[in-house]
């Protein structure tokens, strides 16, 4: 085997290695991560908390008026904001307001009900 026009592998890899690392910018040293903040156990707990009842709060909120057979729930979409909770989208008649207030009220308990539903007239279902 006649290997004396061709170079071994190894040399073509060596010398690639050299022009890269000549022709690559010099790395930035690294700096050290600023300290964490401490999180308070508690705090987060009590926002998860609060946020699993807001969502169980607008679950059964949205249940409650799908549930209804005379209330069309399609177009009205539920939230809860600062602890209210909050219809919107659109209903068909004041009649359909009306009975979405209502039924928002009676699972939503003790918490506000606040009315950003718009009347969409002739509209179809």
């Amino acid at each position: 085997m006649n290997t004396s026009g061709k170079r071994p592998i190894w040399i073509v890899g060596t010398q690639l290695g050299i022009l890269l690392c000549a022709v690559a910018p010099a790395a930035e040293p690294q700096r050290a991560a600023p300290p964490a903040q401490p999180v308070s156990v508690a705090a987060s707990t009590g926002q998860d908390a609060d946020r699993a009842a807001n969502e169980a709060l607008r679950q059964r909120v949205k249940a409650a008026l799908h549930a209804s057979p005379y209330f069309y729930d399609q177009h009205v979409t539920v939230s809860i904001e600062d602890g209210n909770v909050v219809l919107g989208g659109f209903v068909f008649s004041d009649w359909d307001l009306r009975d979405a207030l209502r039924i928002a009220r009676e699972a939503a308990g003790d918490r506000s009900v606040i009315d950003n539903l718009s009347i969409k007239e002739g509209g179809s279902r």
